[in-house]
């Protein structure tokens, strides 16, 4: 690691383009480089940035960017092409506070042509930017970038259905690493690989063609005769791919990590007056050993030892503890089944995929199946429960009112990292889960503090409460727990001397700061209680209760305040007759950028210090 010869000389693809072909693989190897001694500092997606390292070199030496249009799917393997685009000398600050987005953003460059943070997306907004274009004369490409994991949510195959009509300038590119962050699974990757190990009958069918056009006469209609035939004959010949059938001119499988190769492709495929689908085949995590061997470990990972390619610190999670608990469950209950959407590393799962094979199921990125295929299994008698991050639980929205909630399917939801999460940004801070559920009819929800809580939550979840019910849980660990402490109830507990007039409501993680804002007010002389919700929807009416005998009321929400449980606490004391001061910290119509947890906390005022101030400014009013 040190010195970037080359790279710290791109400013923009025109750099890129003047660089002779033997430069090029210095130019790779510094950036692989430099994408290992940043992402080892402040955390990031490694092994899809260092598959995709030649691909984006090709990428920028072929297209004329930014009048060619380039949207990444996900965008969390777009930190070669901010390199190449002007963002090196920023590079330092990726996913800091202030400093540049892990992923595509178009306040950040005119190189980022559309926001992107989920999966699956990339050919839809490809396709709309390439329609818009047309409508007004532009005749420059527009490229889809996505992986064969994206490829397996349904809004991919959507878009590719739509776009197979088109015959203007459109490129998409299929990078196969043959994973997204878990190994892939079902249909669609098994044909992949078909295509990969058969390579020939693309060469035959591109020769057949070539030899048939130059057959003077009878050749042209021969050829003709065969594309329209539904024979035998036809499929010999004219041996289609999938993409070929719903429109696309298909060319693969490339080698990824062949820059000469990549530049041949995508200069026949600009020529293409039809929708082309490049099929590109890389190694995730290539260059640098302990990614290449672990590429899901690194698929997004924290800061780590560049030598030795170990987490620099580590501590059993949330994820963990819930893991380990379905585990326990499902040996004593052969009816208690897990299902994730291509997480299971992510959500704690890998043992259970181990220890119960026929009762694990990984969908793929399918959150939208996952939850209805769920509800399958329950309508026969199963015990569903769906592990997802909190940010990727918002596609299946659908699908939990109709299939899980109207249809009174026992559905158990396992949400992980629930609330702030840190440096991916705004596209993955899990903050809108609970106003959602809190939509939904006859949906339970619970947000504990502490693995004591989470291990009673589901349990309860599971055996108690019918119909859609949700256990959810933050990035990370347990946070501080005073000595005095106890939980007794699965629904709320009461927290410090209850005669004090002053109360602070909350939940999940953030009853850790209003302990400790609690012990601070003391050191002033200011005495408050603390009721500490688990079961968040319903409100246990007995909660209400005890928050009406107080005179002021602080509601804490790590969550957005519309539609939070917040909003419900003050219409239920409304309702009862409250007449004391009841005030509402939470994240106000707004999306919360990257930086830290601890760092947004405090931003939001959600940290012990803006509860202190917060209470102390109010009792002064």
């Amino acid at each position: 690691m040190g010195e970037y010869r080359l790279l710290s000389t791109i400013k923009t693809p025109d750099d890129v383009k003047k660089l002779k072909e033997e430069q090029l693989p210095q130019l790779c190897t510094e950036i692989r480089e430099k994408l290992v001694e940043v992402v080892s500092v402040n955390g990031g997606h490694l092994s899809p940035n260092l598959g995709v390292v030649e691909l984006t070199v090709a990428l920028h030496r072929c297209f004329d960017l930014p009048k060619d249009s380039l949207v990444w799917d996900v965008g969390h393997q777009s930190y070669t092409h901010k390199l190449l685009t002007g963002r090196y000398d920023q590079f330092e600050t990726l996913r800091l506070k202030d400093g540049i987005s892990g992923f595509p953003k178009t306040e950040e460059s005119v190189y980022d042509d559309f926001n992107t943070g989920h999966s699956s997306t990339s050919i839809s907004a490809a396709f709309g930017i390439a329609n818009a274009k047309l409508l007004s004369g532009d005749n420059s490409h527009t490229i889809a970038v996505i992986g064969d994991g994206s490829f397996t949510g349904g809004l991919a195959f959507e878009a590719v259905n739509n776009a197979g009509r088109f015959n203007k300038n459109f490129i998409v590119i299929l990078n196969d690493n043959k994973m997204s962050i878990s190994k892939n699974v079902g249909a669609f990757p098994r044909y992949l690989t078909t295509v990969r190990i058969q390579p020939w009958y693309i060469r035959v069918k591109r020769g057949t063609q070539k030899l048939l056009s130059k057959l003077p006469g009878v050749g042209r209609v021969t050829q003709a005769i065969l594309r329209r035939s539904k024979s035998r004959i036809k499929n010999l010949v004219y041996k289609n791919t999938l993409f070929d059938d719903f429109g696309f001119t298909y060319f693969g499988p490339i080698d990824g990590h062949n820059l000469e190769e990549l530049e041949n492709v995508f200069s026949v495929a600009k020529k293409e007056n039809k929708p082309v689908l490049i099929h590109v085949v890389t190694k995730k995590g290539k260059g640098y050993q302990p990614a290449e061997d672990n590429p899901g470990e690194f698929h997004g990972i924290g800061k780590f030892d560049i030598d030795s390619g170990e987490p620099i610190s580590s501590h059993k999670g949330f994820s963990a503890v819930f893991g380990k608990l379905l585990c326990d469950l499902a040996k004593d209950d052969d009816k208690l089944c897990a299902i994730t959407a291509a997480m299971t590393g992510g959500t704690g799962l890998k043992e259970f995929s181990k220890r119960y094979k026929n009762r694990f199921f990984d969908v793929g990125i399918a959150e939208e199946h996952a939850v209805t295929f769920g509800c399958g299994l329950a309508s026969r008698g199963y015990r569903p429960v769906f592990a997802v991050y909190s940010t990727f639980l918002q596609r299946a929205y659908d699908q939990l009112i109709h299939d899980a909630a109207l249809g009174k399917n026992h559905l158990v939801l396992g949400i992980d990292r629930a609330g702030i999460v840190g440096s991916d940004g705004e596209t993955h801070q899990g903050v809108f889960d609970v106003s959602m559920l809190n939509s939904i009819p006859k949906t339970t929800v619970y947000s504990p503090t502490y693995f004591e809580g989470l291990e009673r939550s589901l349990k309860t979840a599971l055996y108690l409460d019918e119909g859609l019910a949700a256990v959810r849980y933050p990035r990370g660990g347990e946070l501080y727990r005073p000595e005095d402490f106890n939980e007794e109830s699965e629904n709320f507990n009461l927290y410090g001397d209850k005669t004090c007039g002053r109360l602070l409501v909350t939940y999940g993680r953030l009853f850790s700061y209003a302990v400790r804002a609690k012990e601070e007010l003391a050191k002033e002389g200011v005495e408050v209680c603390i009721l500490k919700l688990c079961r968040i929807r319903p409100i246990d009416p007995e909660a209400i209760e005890i928050a009406q005998s107080f005179r002021q009321v602080w509601f804490f929400e790590e969550g957005i305040l519309n539609g939070g449980i917040a909003r419900t606490f003050s219409d239920m004391l409304t309702l009862r007759g409250y007449t004391g001061c009841y005030h509402i910290r939470a994240i106000a119509d707004r999306f919360v950028r990257q930086m830290t947890v601890s760092e947004a906390l405090h931003m939001l005022r959600l940290d012990t210090e803006g509860m202190v101030n917060i209470v102390k400014k109010e009792l002064h009013t």
